[in-house]
């Protein structure tokens, strides 16, 4: 006979156990499926935590080189042990991991190993790594599985010269020259962690810009400070093979929009294009379940696929591929099963690149306020004219407000500086109460902090800024 459960959750990564502990909290009998060993699926496994240990570890590493003498800090002998750095890495990882196995054991979540599929509505198929299968039934079926890697034809990853995001975590020593496919948020930050360490870093991008998505005048600022920290920027430039001879890999590459190739050489290669949904092995074929052009799975304003009883959350539906937006369509689908209001509102997820300075941002774009004719006002205040900007010796970057003209409400915020990552959490609150820029300019800010330079910026929007 099948086990059956109020929700079976197919994926155990930041949307799919944190959907299972909201549901466990609300009176459900939850299974989470997962074919890692260890929760938290990409994110927590091969994604965000891995490269922000590395991006933590690898600033203190340039701090120490480049910054410390500022402060009166001077030693000699400084070396990098990789090694050490490695195994700091992994036991933030392993230790994050253990800390989800004992919440689904506080919230007696039945865990699953292998991997599931949905043979019929209201069933779900697990297969062990020995190939068993096991029936399980249930009222509500999520799935979480989220994305994987995308790949580039002509261009085989084989995770040893040739990385993807999960390799490039994991590098046996530090790249004499690493080229990064893709200039987007990953493949940023990756590229930020080897070139601090010593690598020279060439990123190649198919568009004339790097981070698309991300407000311009952003794009820009990050763009010059990246370069100012060695990077090689190669725009509008398409990579079309790779070939390998002895230790080095051969990259082809030619104009976006055609003519004469070139041949550049590293002894390491990320492929960070983007990643695409993981629906591999659900069956979802078989049930009917309706997909976009791009494999991601559609989905309502409920998350419920077109098949009854089936819905879907994170990455496998499109969207900001993040994994708070994954974690917050969790717990909002876990309230609405349990028959609360569950919501999630996209017009306030903030979005973070982890470079130095950080980049942070959330909203709309100046960009997108433009395209649409929306008028609008803006706001900006450098961390130049911050103190503790100056204190820190991090005055790189500003703040910018976007309010609309009218009723002065906060439209979108864009953060590039020290601790970006940290500040823009007053401007989503702000959004999330459909708060005015005068909201954030009249709040008291303690003094000398960073968020002062928000509150400038809001201040700013009506030209009040007290300290530019």
């Amino acid at each position: 006979m099948s086990e059956r459960y109020d929700v079976v959750i197919i994926g155990g990564g930041p949307g799919g156990y944190p959907a299972a502990i909201r549901a466990a909290q609300l009176g459900l009998r939850v299974a989470c499926i997962e074919s890692r060993q260890r929760l938290g699926g990409t994110c927590l496994n091969v994604g965000c935590i891995p490269s922000k240990a590395l991006l933590e570890s690898s600033e203190r590493f340039i701090a120490a080189r480049t910054e410390f003498a500022e402060h009166g800090v001077e030693f000699e002998g400084l070396r990098l042990n990789l090694p050490q750095l490695m195994t700091h890495k992994d036991n933030v990882v392993s230790g994050l991991g253990n800390g989800i196995d004992f919440l689904m054991r506080k919230h007696k979540i039945t865990r699953l190993v292998g991997t599931g599929s949905i043979p019929a509505p209201g069933q779900v198929t697990l297969t062990d790594s020995s190939g068993a299968t096991q029936a399980l039934t249930a009222t509500s079926i999520v799935i979480a599985t989220g994305s994987d890697s995308a790949t580039l034809p002509g261009v085989l990853i084989d995770e040893a010269r040739i990385v993807s995001s999960t390799g490039a975590l994991a590098l046996p020593e530090v790249p004499k020259h690493l080229v990064v496919i893709g200039a987007g948020y990953v493949g940023l930050e990756l590229g930020s962690v080897w070139r601090r360490l010593g690598a020279n870093v060439t990123v190649i991008e198919y568009l004339d810009r790097i981070t698309s998505g991300m407000d311009t005048e952003l794009s820009q600022a990050l763009h010059k400070v990246l370069e100012e920290q060695g990077f090689l920027f190669l725009l509008s430039q398409k990579v079309t093979g790779a070939r390998s001879e002895d230790e080095e890999i051969v990259l082809t590459a030619e104009p976006a929009q055609g003519g004469p190739s070139e041949e550049i050489r590293a002894d390491y290669v990320l492929v960070s294009i983007g990643r695409r949904p993981f629906t591999d092995g659900l069956g979802l074929d078989a049930i009917g379940i309706t997909r976009d052009r791009k494999g991601y799975i559609q989905v309502d304003e409920h998350w419920r696929t077109n098949v009854d009883g089936i819905y879907a959350i994170g990455d496998v539906i499109g969207g900001p591929m993040l994994a708070h937006k994954a974690t917050e369509e969790g717990v909002a689908l876990a309230e609405q099963l349990a028959g609360l209001p569950g919501h999630v509102n996209y017009d306030a997820i903030p979005a973070v690149v982890y470079t130095a300075p950080e980049v942070a941002s959330v909203g709309q774009t100046e960009d997108a306020l433009k395209a649409d004719g929306v008028s609008y006002k803006v706001g900006r205040f450098p961390f130049s004219a911050n103190s503790r900007a100056r204190a820190k010796a991090q005055t790189e970057g500003f703040v910018k407000v976007l309010a609309d003209a009218t009723t002065d409400r906060v439209l979108g915020v864009h953060i590039i500086g020290p601790e970006a990552g940290s500040l823009i959490h007053e401007a989503v609150v702000a959004m999330e109460f459909r708060g005015s820029a005068e909201d954030i300019a009249r709040s008291c800010h303690a003094h000398p902090t960073l968020p002062e330079a928000l509150k400038e910026a809001a201040m700013a929007v009506d030209n009040w800024a007290l300290h530019v």
